[in-house]
């Protein structure tokens, strides 16, 4: 069996290493991949975002299963692409990523299935999204529609704040295209969580609830980031909450898309908001999150290639899905100066040393081959994940592979899974 999997992340990386342990034994492919996933699976030269290249291997290779990791591949409509062709691929068509494309969108589909949500508006003038400002309490949420890598959400403290982002999307095109709509939004209080949510467009299979924490700095100081480390399970997310997940947030929102002709396949991904209002969405993904991926996969039993294919076959009986009663941590290593501008080809050392560490594995996130050597290529380089009897104890083994590792410059939260252990 060959599966191809897209991307070249952390995620493609924990993908193609859960993909490896599957009772089939698959040849794995990876687009581009990294230098992690060359050690299980053959990179392909082929960006994640050159939907005619990745079709043209596809057709010329014939994988039995095409895995996508990235947004921007699936909103580039990559899956359509393959059915056009009769690929065999998991993930939802293009009309359906727009759930995570564009947050307008998702907001009225939101709002048309009865989820609940934060009240905002849409605006594409400067000047109209100004005055509408004052309409909405501190703190406010100005978010960009588009993609904008983790980055086009700014929560303003201040009325300045809230000016200044709106500005900068509409005037100053930060977010260039991304950014030529933009949402305000109220203000959510609580604890976040994540949930990815396996289905065929008409079942549901929750995945393990996990919390990613998106500051760069401890104590959730500094700017957003593409998320700095996570674990799983979260004790916020309780039975109750898994429930009400799937009865009146997942299955309302796949009817609305029914209705809209749009039958989504693939990974639903809930951001939530758990206060006083009770689960509140945030944002939808439309893909496995990162740096969620690595702290979910490894606590899913068995094989996963045939929760991919009961997807795709829409069959998806989620009693198919058996999880680890083991609980997981990981903690994401970035370059200097990340989330800002960073340097790359930064040799990395330790990291035969680091798996050496029982029960953990290092995702490479943002490496490259250099000279034979492992050298950093992106902001976030690797995601160390491990797993432990409790929480306590995958968070300090996952240091403990942490500390291992060494690159110039690194840096890393010191505080993952803060909040469950306050609790």
């Amino acid at each position: 069996m060959k599966i191809l999997v897209i991307g070249g992340g952390g995620r493609e990386h924990a993908l193609v290493w859960k993909i490896s342990q599957d009772s089939r034994k698959p040849q794995i492919f990876c687009a581009p991949g990294n230098a992690g996933t060359k050690e299980l699976a053959v990179n392909v030269p082929v960006s994640a975002e050159d939907v005619p290249g990745l079709l043209a291997w596809a057709k010329a290779n014939k994988p039995d299963l095409t895995v996508v990791g990235p947004e921007v591949a699936l909103c580039l409509g990559v899956v359509d692409a393959f059915e056009k062709e009769g690929l065999r691929i998991f993930g939802p068509c293009a009309a359906g990523a727009k759930m995570e494309g564009s947050k307008a969108f998702s907001k009225d589909v939101m709002e048309k299935a009865g989820v609940p949500t934060a009240r905002s508006e849409t605006f594409t003038d400067c000047a109209a999204a100004l005055k509408a400002l004052e309409g909405f309490e501190l703190p406010v949420v100005i978010k960009a529609d588009g993609l904008a890598a983790g980055k086009g959400v700014i929560i303003a403290q201040t009325r300045a704040e809230a000016e200044s982002a709106v500005r900068s999307m509409l005037e100053g095109n930060v977010f260039g295209a991304a950014g030529s709509l933009v949402l305000i939004e109220e203000f959510l209080d609580g604890e976040e969580a994540s949930l990815l949510i396996m289905t065929d467009g008409e079942h549901v299979a929750l995945l393990p609830p996990s919390q990613d924490h998106k500051r760069v700095f401890d104590n959730d100081r500094g700017p957003n980031t593409g998320g700095m480390g996570a674990y799983s399970p979260a004790p916020v997310v309780t039975e109750e909450i898994l429930a009400f997940t799937a009865e009146r947030i997942a299955k309302p929102v796949l009817r609305e898309l029914k209705k809209r002709g749009i039958a989504f396949k693939g990974i639903l991904y809930a951001g939530l908001m758990i206060g006083k209002r009770g689960p509140m969405v945030l944002e939808f993904n439309v893909r496995f999150g990162d740096p969620e991926t690595q702290v979910v996969l490894p606590r899913i039993k068995g094989d996963i290639i045939p929760l991919f294919e009961a997807c795709i076959d829409g069959r998806l009986d989620p009693a198919m899905l058996r999880c680890e009663e083991r609980m997981t941590a990981t903690v994401v290593m970035a370059a200097p100066g990340y989330p800002g501008r960073y340097p790359k080809g930064l040799e990395i050392s330790g990291l035969d040393k680091a798996a050496e560490v029982a029960n953990s594995v290092v995702f490479h996130a943002g490496t490259a081959e250099k000279d034979g050597k492992v050298v950093t290529a992106g902001g976030r380089v690797l995601t160390v994940s491990a797993l432990g009897a409790d929480l306590r104890e995958a968070v300090d083994r996952a240091y403990q592979a942490v500390s291992k590792i060494h690159f110039d410059g690194a840096h890393y939260r010191r505080d993952i899974a803060h909040r469950a252990f306050n609790r």
